[in-house]
């Protein structure tokens, strides 16, 4: 136990900081800003062109070839791995642990991550290969060793490493834990919770999670992308809906809320001590942390998922990767934190809430009962999306590591592990999910930053033929 103790604090402490003190943070902010500038503000000045491409195409009929996905699935399998519990619990605790400021640092880090996530889809594209089974498969495993030369490959395989770890942490564990914990808060609401009872029901909701997820992730690819796109336009909408009405409510709190956001965003202690002992460090790390464990910009996971694909050019998928960042940050996370501050709730600061502050927030319009219930879905699905989604990344980088036979044995491991985050305390869940999160950038950023001339030059081409901004 002392060994294991041991390895947590290292895992939770020094490890947790150079990921994302000394590495994320800078090539997050600094590197988003170069790649800005290299790709001529795509994000910013070909905004609108982005979402008539992405927005404007989603409702029109796709169909895709053998060992590939629509470039709507493609995109919802993407989102279904960062629109989870990272835009309700991620955002509150980003709040709770950064004060009201760290939402600044979250909108920030989403403005420069939309370019970010654009070239590493972008990349995706221009390096995916097809496998033994003739899948499109890619990613920045693949962008790194076919990119940047077979003496990079080691490079490469440390990124499907960090991923295959992250995998367990932010794409399951996490997931499945806060499934759990709403699960327990919506019974709480109509009758009392003993500690045995919240025990069973914690390997309940484990047994059924894992049978459900094993039925479609044992069905590969297409069957993720088949539910995801279903799942993710039904679940966002309601919640957005449902989020707006509390914020309508509220309304006379509207301006007030960003007074707080942008007052302790480079100064936390102007909220008059609500948030004592927290720094700016503080703010400014909560703030990157949760929008990268919200919309993975920067991980190069989602490029996993947009490598399958079937689209005209590396470009024309590439644009989905300012939606996501948009959709998932800008708007849900953004509503997650504007309900929470315009109702006025309490939070306690210097502790990692789960779902109950926002239940709180929508109890002051629903009533307690049915806030409990319907964040307990809200999540659920969230959640329960996130894992399909988390679970073709690691898949991909146990096949790149060790091949098509391996695959199976990750997916058996994978399953049992959703258990295992149905009863783990929520602190060790989330610390081994912050780490890996903030290893598996490192290798990205290199290979991003190494082949930004490539993803230009791409840039260039695309918006420089005046048929593609017909």
């Amino acid at each position: 136990m002392e060994i294991i103790n041991s390895v947590l604090n290292f895992i939770s402490g020094p490890l947790n900081d150079f990921a994302w003190m000394y590495t994320f943070l800078p090539c997050a902010i600094l590197g988003g800003l170069f790649l800005t500038i290299r790709n001529g503000a795509v994000q910013f000045l070909h905004f609108g062109h982005a979402m008539k491409n992405t927005v404007g195409k989603m409702f029109q009929k796709q169909e895709a070839g053998h060992g590939a996905v629509t470039p709507l699935q493609a995109v919802t399998t993407a989102l279904s791995a960062t629109v989870g519990t990272g835009n309700i619990v991620g955002t509150t605790q980003a709040i709770a642990m950064g004060g009201y400021g760290a939402i600044f640092w979250l909108w920030l880090a989403a403005l420069v991550g939309m370019v970010t996530k654009y070239s590493e889809i972008v990349l995706a594209i221009k390096y995916r290969e097809r496998d033994a089974k003739g899948d499109w498969v890619g990613g920045p495993m693949y962008y790194i060793a076919k990119g940047l030369g077979g003496g990079w490959k080691w490079l490469a395989g440390l990124f499907a490493v960090f991923a295959i770890l992250a995998s367990f942490g932010i794409g399951n564990m996490s997931q499945v834990n806060s499934i759990t914990g709403s699960v327990i808060g919506a019974f709480a609401a109509f009758t009392s919770v003993s500690a045995g009872m919240e025990s069973t029901l914690k390997w309940i909701m484990g047994g059924l999670l894992a049978l459900l997820i094993a039925v479609i992730l044992l069905g590969g690819i297409k069957r993720i992308g088949a539910v995801t796109e279903k799942l993710i336009p039904f679940m966002s909408v309601f919640y957005i809906i449902f989020a707006l009405i509390v914020i309508g409510v509220h309304w006379q709190n509207i301006g007030s809320a960003f007074g707080l956001i942008f007052s302790s965003a480079f100064t936390p202690q102007a909220i008059g001590g609500a948030a004592s002992g927290i720094v700016l460090k503080q703010t400014i790390i909560w703030g990157l942390r949760r929008s990268a464990f919200s919309n993975e910009a920067g991980l190069g996971s989602a490029a996993i998922a947009h490598a399958a694909a079937e689209t005209k050019g590396p470009v024309n998928q590439g644009l989905y990767g300012i939606f996501e960042v948009f959709v998932d940050t800008i708007v849900i996370c953004s509503l997650t934190a504007l309900t929470i501050i315009c109702s006025g709730v309490s939070i306690e600061f210097n502790t990692r809430p789960g779902s109950e502050v926002i239940t709180a927030a929508l109890a002051t319009v629903f009533g307690g009962k049915f806030a409990a219930l319907f964040v307990a879905i809200a999540l659920a699905l969230f959640a329960f999306s996130t894992v399909l989604g988390w679970s073709l990344y690691g898949t991909r980088c146990v096949q790149y590591l060790f091949g098509n036979k391996a695959v199976r044995v990750f997916q058996v491991i994978f399953i049992a592990v959703v258990v295992v985050g149905c009863v783990s305390p929520l602190s060790f869940v989330w610390d081994v999910a912050d780490t890996f999160n903030g290893l598996m950038a490192i290798p990205n950023f290199i290979g991003l930053f190494a082949l930004s001339g490539v993803v230009a030059a791409e840039t260039k081409k695309y918006f420089g033929d005046k048929r593609n901004l017909s």
